[in-house]
């Protein structure tokens, strides 16, 4: 009876261990076509370029591209995000969670002639990340309308 109980007991904790470890693996993510890849459907996702449940605003990008641009890029690193890949107009970050060290992978990409910063936040592992993505986008775009030079709602 006490095998069944630590069996019980450490499952959930092996489950948690196995995913953390899987989302360490980095997915294929960019812009194709001149957009962000599209959620996937599950609500572990949020996107400023994905319509319906999943959809978000853009940041505003303002008079100067390049200042808002170094704004976003401050909010993320201010969110903490660690910054691994970026090239003009294109940023990836990747965000960790607290306990388990999940990771989350979030996307920025100016769009010059919308004056807009689409926005992706997704979680590497899981179908559900119970509005943490979606938090996330939401407290990065706090800092940036607090510091940037573009217009803010």
């Amino acid at each position: 009876m006490l095998w069944v109980v630590a069996v019980l007991l450490l499952a959930p904790v092996l489950i948690l261990a196995g995913l953390s470890l899987a989302s360490r693996n980095p997915p294929a993510l960019g812009v194709k076509q001149g957009r962000l890849l599209p959620c996937s459907g599950a609500s572990n996702c949020v996107s400023s370029e994905t319509p319906g449940s999943a959809a978000i605003a853009p940041l505003p990008a303002g008079q100067s591209p390049a200042r808002s641009w170094a704004a976003a890029r401050e909010a993320v690193r201010q969110a903490g995000g660690s910054i691994i890949a970026e090239e003009p107009g294109y940023l990836r970050a990747a965000f960790a969670t607290p306990l388990w060290r999940f990771i989350d992978d979030l996307e920025l990409r100016l769009d010059e002639q919308q004056g807009v910063i689409h926005i992706r936040s997704a979680s590497r592992v899981g179908r559900s990340d119970f509005g943490a993505n979606r938090k996330r986008v939401a407290e990065i775009a706090s800092l940036y309308c607090r510091d940037s030079a573009g217009p803010c709602p």
